[in-house]
């Protein structure tokens, strides 16, 4: 199966390996929802193949895999239609993890570069993720009034501690060594062996090209940081996490801290929330459908699109959100976020057996 370069998604089977390359280097990768698709229907094609034995996902380009989903387009259908396009695209994305999750051949990601939102959606939940020194992970959605989805508060309550909540309300960057430490990768190979561990795994089975190229991760930077992490990010409220913060002492809190208070309030308190929700849910089809109810909730909210113009579209770093500060974010306002949509709803079925998350 190939596709011509100019797609969004090239599809190459060679051997005994079928290729995907997200193919947008000038928008970093981003995610679009006919790639999506396209994604789908590879790994649909693939699965009934025998002659395909392991499934690879690469990023066309040198800075990264994906910087996340096409969001300047969310903006617009939010501001200007019914928000019925992203509900559109986040219903078949979000399947789309949760097969990537199940696939039962080998879905072998290389995690190099910068890898954000989405892109850790289409990676992270792969059976094999190869991470490199060039790694750069994070989800930063609240930076732009939205939260962690994809499966990503899913991912981020499995972390050791109280990593994932830190790292889902400031948004920070992981290194190859803290994707490792919180569950988001699997194995360290320095980016100049990736040509030929992608070529290599075309002729061999991925369990003896993993040996052959796998490294020890130099050391994870957030062990370091889990003394104040842990003690400061299992306090009850968002307002409490920044005081605790602002009070520890170490001048790596502090800055958590003044990140925090740069962030949309609703989005911080309806992260906190949804990230404690997932650990009772159990399994990654239930927090998708948890993740949907609050994605679809963000479209009715102005701060989804009042972030993604200040980050995005204007570029003038300043936004204006609203409700304005932690305090004006009531429950009945969150709670809003996790209504059940009805007939809307994403409906991913439940796997045979269940697990709750340790927190």
């Amino acid at each position: 199966m190939t596709g011509a370069d100019d797609q969004p998604v090239l599809l190459e089977t060679r051997g005994r390996a079928g290729y995907l390359t997200l193919n947008r280097p000038r928008a970093l990768n981003a995610l679009t929802h006919p790639m999506v698709r396209r994604i789908d229907e590879a790994l649909t094609a693939w699965e009934n193949d025998p002659g395909i034995e392991t499934v690879v996902l690469t990023g066309a380009g040198e800075r990264g895999l994906c910087a996340g989903g096409d969001i300047r387009a969310v903006h617009d259908d939010a501001r200007d239609g019914d928000g019925a396009g992203s509900a559109a695209f986040w219903a078949d994305e979000y399947r789309l993890n949760a097969r990537i999750a199940r696939y039962p051949k080998p879905y072998v990601a290389l995690m190099d570069g910068i890898v954000m939102g989405g892109g850790v959606g289409v990676s992270a939940h792969g059976s094999v993720r190869v991470v490199t020194e060039r790694s750069r992970i994070a989800m930063p959605e609240t930076g732009i009034g939205f939260i962690p989805d994809v499966g990503g508060t899913y991912l981020l309550a499995l972390a050791p501690g109280s990593l994932g909540l830190h790292l889902a309300l400031t948004g920070a960057q992981l290194t190859a060594a803290d994707a490792l430490l919180c569950g988001l990768a699997d194995h360290y190979v320095p980016s100049d062996a990736l040509p030929a561990l992608r070529d290599e795994l075309a002729e061999r089975p991925t369990h003896a090209v993993l040996e052959r190229h796998v490294r020890p991760a130099p050391p994870a930077q957030l062990a370091d940081h889990r003394p104040w992490i842990d003690a400061c990010y299992t306090a009850d409220t968002v307002e409490e996490i920044i005081d605790r913060l602002s009070s520890h002492g170490d001048p790596a809190a502090k800055e958590a801290a003044e990140t925090l208070l740069t962030r949309s309030p609703t989005a911080l308190k309806v992260t906190l929330n949804a990230l404690r929700r997932a650990r009772h849910l159990g399994s990654l089809e239930a927090v998708l459908n948890q993740e949907y109810r609050v994605s679809c909730a963000s479209l009715t909210t102005p701060d989804l699109v009042e972030g993604i113009r200040a980050q995005i579209v204007d570029k003038d770093r300043n936004p204006r959100w609203s409700p304005p500060t932690l305090a004006d974010v009531t429950e009945a306002h969150l709670a809003r976020f996790f209504a059940p949509l009805g007939d809307d709803e994403l409906g991913l079925a439940q796997p045979g057996t269940t697990q709750e998350v340790p927190w």
